[in-house]
């Protein structure tokens, strides 16, 4: 596993939870209000005003969301002055988590991964180490929702009306957002909120962007997801469903993109994750504890370099991140071209049949995990030794629980997989 990361003997970290980034406030999008006749309910874009026959009805057009060169320079100021963080390249162990974050990158549409631990195991470490290896990609100018120009469905309304307009737009490219929910955040904060008053006595409503908005393709990362509110919990099923986020107050509805890869980790023993938010995770790791003494050691003399001098500690490191840049650049580009023998297929199904794994999500997400695999490889044809790879990270948290049972779900399935290919 460390050879296919291209990771070397290091060591397993560990960052404080109270990690915070700095965030350049983009300008918010207005919205005028001209007077008209309607009749009932008029969706313009997304959106739309309740209204009763014959009398006078507000028609809602957006006007502008476009941030200045300026601040898009800020935002680069910023970033160079951020906390340093852990190099995914100098944790050592935890392959599992390790991989499934790595799959997530390449193939997006694989659905998240929830990892779930011992506490002080370095997940919320791994996963925030993860920044410096995410790609580039190509989003519209001043943007708040980072719209692909190219693809409808990731746009902003504002954005598609430009393109249906024929306007040509000014396109930059940028990393991929990673997006930290805190469990005391409000629903306004994480879905956005609107100003009703402003609406109705100046004739302009304005539209705060959440953090739903700026997590539209990248990621959204909750600590301690199983200790979140149950309302947040709704919302957040509500978008991973849909992939669009939508804000009713007072009979007036705005929607945007929220197409986001979820990544969520927690202790088992502080409380259980709803059902109905486990299923939409694609992937589920278990992280457990490092009993070597000699590794346990050498975490705490590479924690110790870091704390020391973390400029210094990440150059020491930085050809082993370059690296497993290129891996992951290579990957994404490759991936399209993987290939799947239908053979294998009716083998993954038939594991998941047998298994009495609800809907058909394990199959879909098996199929995209094996896959990324492969062209993490740098292969273009799947195995069955990469199936084995991923099959039980996508099929583990999908069993029925049974409380008598003691084995552990994933040697249930990887028990399976060798019964159905060999």
């Amino acid at each position: 596993m460390l050879s296919l990361l291209g990771t070397s003997s290091s060591s397993t970290a560990f960052l404080p939870r109270s990690f915070s980034s700095s965030i350049s406030k983009s300008s918010v999008p207005s919205l005028s209000l001209t007077p008209g006749l309607s009749f009932g309910r008029k969706f313009y874009g997304g959106l739309g005003i309740q209204g009763k026959k014959g009398r006078s009805q507000f028609h809602l057009t957006v006007t502008n969301v476009a941030t200045d060169v300026s601040s898009v320079e800020q935002n680069v100021a910023s970033k160079e002055n951020q906390r340093p963080v852990y190099p995914f390249a100098a944790i050592v162990g935890q392959d599992e988590m390790k991989l499934c974050l790595l799959l997530n990158v390449i193939d997006p549409k694989i659905g998240g991964v929830m990892i779930m631990g011992d506490r002080g195991t370095g997940k919320s470490t791994t996963v925030r180490s993860l920044t410096d290896l995410l790609p580039e990609i190509e989003v519209v100018l001043g943007d708040p929702y980072n719209s692909d120009p190219e693809d409808p469905e990731s746009m902003g309304i504002e954005v598609r009306e430009s393109v249906m307009k024929g306007k040509e737009l000014s396109v930059v490219m940028t990393k991929i957002n990673m997006v930290d929910l805190p469990l005391g955040a409000t629903e306004d904060r994480v879905c956005g909120t609107i100003d009703i008053e402003k609406a109705l006595t100046e004739g302009v409503k304005a539209f705060e962007p959440g953090l739903l908005a700026k997590a539209n393709r990248g990621i959204l990362y909750v600590d301690e997801v199983n200790l979140l509110d149950d309302h947040l919990v709704d919302v957040l099923l509500d978008s991973a469903a849909s992939g669009w986020n939508t804000v009713e107050r007072e009979g007036i509805s705005i929607s945007h993109p929220a197409r986001f890869i979820l990544i969520g980790s927690g202790n088992p023993e502080e409380g259980e994750l709803r059902p109905q938010l486990l299923d939409r995770f694609g992937m589920h790791a278990q992280v457990g504890t490092v009993r070597d003494a000699e590794l346990r050691v050498k975490i705490v003399e590479e924690r110790a370099r870091f704390d020391k001098n973390p400029k210094e500690f990440r150059e020491s490191y930085k050809v082993e991140q370059e690296k497993l840049q290129q891996q992951i650049t290579s990957a994404r580009a490759n991936l399209s071209q993987v290939q799947i023998d239908r053979d294998l297929k009716v083998k993954i199904s038939k594991v998941c049949s047998e298994l009495n794994v609800d809907g058909l999500r394990g199959d879909i997400v098996t199929n995209r995990a094996a896959k990324a695999v492969a062209a993490l490889k740098n292969r273009d044809t799947v195995t069955a030794e990469d199936i084995a790879t991923v099959i039980p990270n996508c099929l583990r948290h999908r069993l029925r629980k049974d409380p008598l049972e003691s084995i552990d779900s994933g040697l249930l399935v990887i028990e399976k997989f060798y019964e159905v290919f060999s």
